[in-house]
């Protein structure tokens, strides 16, 4: 899976940072992204990773039953990765909290630099091999959920980086809509009131914000 995902992100050749990613792809790339993905099962994939400073092999079957964020960024050694990638490793109890692990394919090499000079220092979540093929690849970012299907996908283009509490959020939402049967609503958070999926019962909630 994880392969197959990094070369769906991955540009057929490296383009120049003025130049929109987006923009680069034609549009039946980003329909057959966009339509296609969601709610696929993930095949099943064995990598070698990083894991506390040892070197581990983790498949998908070691977290079955659990949610899964999967991550990728363009290159490494430069100003935006570095930053995404510690963010969500500083962040390993709430994302155990909801039963989720995260996933980054990266330059093992890279966790040796401070974080002082741009690097990542010691990691609280597993490192994969790194996967990076020729071209390069956008800021695609999947939720599985624990059955290995794909719930979510994001692609931001090269400059600006993803949102940790928004991500977590996100696994959230799909758990709470897993557990109660109930859908979330725009700007959802855990305090957000329900919706029930039935135009009567639906009508509950629209009557309660909209007086």
């Amino acid at each position: 899976m994880a392969a197959a995902m990094g070369r769906l992100l991955r540009h057929v050749s490296a383009i120049p940072w003025g130049i929109s990613a987006t923009a680069a792809l034609r549009p039946a790339h980003q329909l057959l992204i966009t339509c296609t993905c969601c709610r696929l099962a993930c095949t099943l994939f064995k990598r070698t990773a990083i894991v506390n400073r040892e070197f581990k092999d983790l498949s998908l079957d070691d977290f079955e039953g659990k949610y899964l964020v999967l991550f990728f960024y363009p290159l490494d050694f430069t100003f935006v990765c570095p930053t995404e990638i510690v963010a969500f490793s500083d962040k390993p109890k709430e994302f155990h909290n909801v039963n989720c692990e995260v996933w980054i394919p990266t330059l093992v090499a890279w966790i040796n630099t401070p974080r002082k000079n741009g690097g990542l220092g010691h990691m609280h979540i597993p490192l994969l091999s790194d996967l990076k093929g020729p071209g390069l690849a956008l800021r695609g970012l999947f939720i599985t959920d624990p059955s290995g299907v794909i719930k979510h996908l994001s692609i931001n283009d090269l400059p600006v980086g993803r949102n940790v509490e928004e991500t977590l959020c996100l696994v959230k939402a799909f758990q709470y809509v897993e557990t109660h049967g109930e859908v979330c609503l725009a700007n959802w958070t855990p305090d957000s009131p329900p919706i029930k999926p039935n135009p009567a019962a639906s009508k509950e909630y629209f009557q309660k914000v909209n007086r």
